[in-house]
């Protein structure tokens, strides 16, 4: 890997047994079905899609919270899917986490100094004055105030309480910050102070990030790279710019005409799916598309298109596109 790459994911997957009856055979679901990305200091790969594709499946892989089924994944030279016990504790604080409800990521009986200092009581030997030292820093680094130090987080907004999680991911130093929905639980103008917040801390610790949204708005703000997830499988990965400029994907497409602009005379035709996204324990054959694809082909039916780069340097995995 390149110094700028922190992370390389490769054909990473991540299935689970169901039983979906007493006496039936046991199935697997695929919640994530061959994912190929690189992480780079400095830069945000989001990952977008509709509820069930995979997403969230696969920002608690990066996090070392569960362990991929197949594939690899690359942290500091180490391969997270044969790594030992004392290698992933090693690796673990190098990537860090911050979840949709803030409230919900915070016990409510803890203190937020403790809150802030438990990470480095556990994993460093500083003392309590350093460590108290440490979360002040950070606090501030994140818009609080030294006074908050000794407050319960249901004394906080929803905005304060996301920044004390971002505060709190940022204690032991990370290279990478996973973001699963940093601010779809926020109001829109708390919104905008907390993405400029990550893109400052982004700039000034030099931290790779994954951005796991629902909400291309958000994503077109803050992303450079973009990869579409579709029933646990990127359907297309490319540069942000090229992709919302212009998407050649079917199912990209779909999303993108979904999404409010803010420009009265632009006019864009909505793309409606029909149906609802397939089981992923039972996919359809060839394209997982293809029974809501309004341009679909006989082939799309028979073959699983492979993701492919193309002549304008973004992969898709399409047949019309081929």
């Amino acid at each position: 890997m390149s110094e700028q790459t922190v992370l390389r994911a490769n054909d990473l997957a991540r299935y689970y047994p169901v039983k979906t009856g007493t006496f039936s055979p046991t199935q697997m679901l695929k919640a994530l079905d061959g994912a190929s990305f690189t992480l780079e200091r400095g830069k945000t790969l989001a990952v977008v899609g509709e509820s069930g594709c995979g997403k969230s499946t696969l920002a608690r892989l990066v996090a070392m919270i569960e362990e991929p089924t197949s594939g690899a994944m690359v942290i500091d030279g180490e391969d997270i899917a044969t790594a030992d016990k004392q290698t992933l504790a090693r690796l673990r604080p190098k990537v860090q986490i911050v979840f949709q409800d803030p409230y919900g990521s915070l016990n409510p009986r803890q203190r937020v100094g403790n809150a802030l200092e438990e990470p480095l009581l556990v994993n460093t030997s500083l003392s309590k004055e350093e460590r108290r030292e440490q979360a002040h820093a950070i606090m501030t680094g994140v818009g609080l105030r030294p006074e908050h130090y000794d407050r319960y987080p249901h004394m906080f907004s929803g905005g304060q309480r996301q920044r004390i999680a971002i505060a709190r991911s940022l204690m032991l130093k990370p290279d990478i910050l996973v973001l699963d929905e940093p601010v779809s639980a926020l109001d829109l103008s708390i919104q905008a102070q907390v993405l400029n917040l990550l893109t400052e801390l982004q700039e000034s610790m030099n931290l790779a990030f994954l951005f796991i949204s629902h909400d291309l708005s958000v994503v077109r703000h803050i992303a450079d790279e973009v990869m579409v997830m579709y029933l646990g499988r990127p359907v297309e990965h490319g540069p942000a710019k090229k992709v919302f400029s212009k998407p050649e994907h079917p199912y990209t497409k779909a999303l993108l005409s979904a999404t409010p602009v803010a420009d009265p005379t632009r006019t864009s035709k909505r793309i409606v799916l029909k149906g609802e996204l397939p089981s992923p324990i039972d996919p359809p054959t060839g394209c997982p598309f293809n029974p809501r694809c309004p341009d679909v082909i006989d082939k799309c039916r028979q073959t699983r298109p492979e993701l492919k780069i193309g002549k304008r340097g973004v992969a898709i995995a399409c047949h019309l596109v081929d």
